[in-house]
């Protein structure tokens, strides 16, 4: 009995610190429902009245549809290289002499046949000069065995001779015959040799090196000067052999060169080298160049592609909005405001990847699913939201609309 007090005192004050705690609880409970009702902290926008999220329609922007349009697509194979004359040669001397002259310089336009240099002829000269004197005295040899042929043929007839004597006669005839056309021969070579002193040009085109100076000693077969014509250019380039099943003879290419801004020259296959290159593993394509106005010259680098396949017009869609599944390639149709799926087959796309051919499943001005939006299949509804009008005011930088 004399421990109840001290006991009671303890229990009071342990309920007192319990009905602090509950009215504690029960006044933050009350601040928030305070708060809730005056809307400091609004319920998610999503919840209608009846506590059930709204659906409808989802909008979407214009750029996120593309229209399937009709477009010529064609893969191309990049081309790069140097430029060089299709026709060029080397003018070399023919016989050996003193150079007298040399009638051109580097640049300067030649015709077919005009004359280039001319080379000293005396010793020449007097070489035609002795093989001409050679031949007449061949053909007198000729005319006296002739002679005594047919006087030998004549006494051979009146039995004043033998046939052995006759024989000899009409040999020595031959002889001297052969005699002739040695010398005929040899006197051409001459004449040749005198015309040879005299360097032509063997084409029609640009002297692009002069290697001899007049007043030079030249031997037969020294090199004197470098012709090109640039009316017609080869473009030497590499491809890939992977792409070779795809090149063809008579395709066209077009490139460009630098220093002539934006203008585009044509080049045609002619040729495919048959073997690939050791070191780089392609094969060399060699491209005919038209420059008959003379723009281009030899040596200067061509940067182009070459187209190797090309559609007729036919219906295309941003390859952004092909999909696939479990092997089936297909797109999401927009019609009448929903999604559908439609199985498509694909043909040809452009280099950058951007555009792809569709074959067979889609017309020209059908509506698709061009944005990547994984939320969005088949047989969701959805909406367009328009285009901005040109000009109209658009959201600062950094809000979304």
């Amino acid at each position: 009995m004399t421990h109840s007090g001290p006991v009671n005192g303890v229990r009071s004050f342990g309920t007192i610190w319990k009905i602090v705690a509950a009215l504690a609880v029960i006044a933050a409970l009350g601040g928030g429902l305070v708060l809730l009702q005056s809307g400091d902290t609004a319920a998610p926008a999503a919840v209608a009245k009846d506590g059930k999220t709204p659906t409808g329609p989802r909008e979407l922007a214009a750029a996120d549809v593309a229209t399937v349009e009709l477009r010529t697509l064609a893969r191309a194979l990049p081309l790069s290289g140097s430029l060089t004359p299709l026709v060029q040669t080397t003018v070399k001397a023919k016989v050996s002499g003193e150079l007298l002259e040399m009638t051109v310089r580097e640049g300067q336009a030649v015709t077919k046949g005009q004359v280039l240099a001319r080379i000293d002829i005396k010793n020449l000269g007097a070489q035609l000069d002795s093989q001409r004197a050679a031949l007449e005295k061949a053909r007198a040899d000729l005319s006296l065995a002739k002679i005594n042929r047919d006087n030998n043929a004549a006494m051979l007839k009146e039995k004043f001779i033998s046939q052995n004597a006759y024989d000899s006669a009409a040999s020595t005839y031959e002889a001297a015959a052969a005699s002739v056309r040695v010398a005929e021969a040899q006197a051409r070579l001459a004449q040749i040799g005198v015309e040879d002193a005299v360097v032509r040009a063997p084409i029609a085109g640009i002297v692009s090196q002069r290697m001899a100076q007049p007043g030079e000693k030249v031997s037969s077969d020294l090199p004197l000067l470098a012709i090109v014509d640039l009316t017609k250019l080869e473009l030497e380039a590499p491809a890939p052999a992977s792409e070779i099943p795809s090149v063809r003879i008579g395709q066209v290419g077009q490139f460009k060169v630098g220093g002539y801004g934006d203008r585009v020259f044509e080049a045609k296959v002619e040729r495919i080298n048959p073997a690939t290159d050791a070191g780089t593993r392609s094969i060399k394509l060699y491209l005919s160049v038209d420059n008959s106005d003379g723009a281009l010259r030899g040596g200067m680098f061509a940067q182009g592609e070459l187209v190797l396949d090309k559609t007729a017009p036919a219906p295309t869609v941003p390859t952004s909005a092909i999909r696939s599944d479990a092997g089936v390639t297909y797109v999401l149709v927009v019609d009448n405001g929903k999604l559908v799926r439609r199985t498509v087959t694909l043909g040809l796309k452009t280099d950058d990847n951007s555009y792809v051919e569709v074959v067979d499943g889609l017309s020209v001005g059908t509506q698709v699913l061009s944005a990547k939006i994984d939320t969005l299949l088949p047989g969701a509804e959805i909406t367009i939201a328009k285009a901005a009008e040109p000009g109209a005011a658009t959201a600062p930088a950094g809000v979304q609309k």
